[in-house]
């Protein structure tokens, strides 16, 4: 290095990208070709990829992990999938691998693989606009419509939708954008339908699966959803409320009876039916899945006896329990 600039440059470098360098700019901040190879036989430095050095020695944290698979991925690389969702704070665990995207011209891992390193090759995602110093990554919106394509089902990928709505990592409306720049999609239509809910308030694939296939499906009045209501001098909030009929329907994951939640919830029902009469329903996965139907059956029942003037349809199920003349009801779900 010939003066202070370069030297500020190159400890810029090595502070931001946590002591991981790529060969060409170490070469840039005028390292010579001997120079490197004496670092590394010195032992002072250390291959953390083709072409890509640790300037320190022991293992890499994490952080310096991921900038040496960036440099190692070369041009346009940027993380993406459930690696940039861990650095976005979509998820709070380490990827078990590292997803990188490049641009589809670029091949990076046909000469070496990568070793715990996944190449994506693709050129509808596009990057954060962030500063130098920070990790190059997919905007949240490509990280959230990747994971969507790489879900199982579309439970699954309506998961990633809720999770980055509900963190306000991002809005439906820029999912929505995003989703109409790309060309190839899977689940276009259900995740079109899947953000308008959404933005309406729906946060979990199990109260997609109630407004979807219990509520929609059989000719149900819409509820609304995330609504706060003031009761007793406390705000509460309602996953479903039909406020005209004062019927409310709540939806409960798998892990909801495995904490002190059931209690606090079942407190604050017994609250709402002694302060304004409020009949509440609770429906887990069963009743908004195999159960769909007669949840819809129970829930219309409840609506019409409070004045609600419509009829339920059946939905296309065959054996949907509104096609039968007479429907026994199935027992009060609490």
């Amino acid at each position: 290095m010939n003066d202070d600039k370069a030297a500020r440059e190159w400890a810029l470098v090595l502070h931001a990208q946590r002591g991981v360098v790529a060969r060409a700019q170490a070469r840039q901040a005028g390292l010579s070709a001997k120079a490197l190879k004496h670092q590394l036989r010195s032992g002072r430095w250390r291959y953390a990829g083709r072409g890509v050095y640790a300037t320190f020695t022991g293992e890499l944290p994490r952080k310096a992990q991921l900038w040496a698979a960036i440099r190692r991925a070369g041009l346009d690389a940027m993380l993406s999938h459930e690696t940039a969702a861990e650095v976005q704070r979509l998820i709070d665990k380490q990827s078990a691998r590292i997803h990188v995207t490049v641009p589809r011209r670029r091949r990076p891992a046909q000469k070496k693989p990568l070793p715990g390193v996944v190449i994506h090759r693709s050129d509808q995602s596009r990057p954060q606009h962030l500063p130098p110093w920070e990790l190059p990554r997919t905007r949240i919106e490509d990280t959230v419509l990747d994971l969507v394509a790489s879900a199982r089902t579309f439970d699954e990928a309506y998961g990633w939708i809720a999770r980055a709505t509900f963190k306000q990592l991002t809005t439906a409306a820029m999912l929505r954008t995003a989703l109409a720049d790309r060309s190839r999609v899977r689940w276009r239509a259900w995740l079109t339908d899947a953000l308008a809910d959404a933005a309406d308030g729906v946060l979990s694939p199990l109260e997609l699966r109630y407004t979807r296939d219990v509520e929609r499906a059989h000719g149900l009045p819409k509820a609304r959803h995330q609504a706060r209501r003031a009761i007793g001098g406390k705000v509460h909030y309602k996953d479903n409320w039909y406020q005209e009929f004062g019927v409310c329907v709540e939806i409960d994951g798998p892990s909801y009876h495995q904490n002190e939640q059931v209690s606090r919830d079942n407190r604050r029902d017994n609250l709402n039916l002694a302060a304004d009469d409020t009949r509440t329903f609770r429906f887990g996965p069963v009743e908004v899945t195999e159960l769909a139907c007669e949840s819809a059956a129970l829930v219309a029942a409840t609506l019409r006896r409070n004045g609600w003037p419509g009829n339920p349809r059946p939905c296309r199920r065959p054996a949907c329990a509104l096609r039968r003349e007479e429907t026994s009801l199935p027992c009060v779900i609490s």
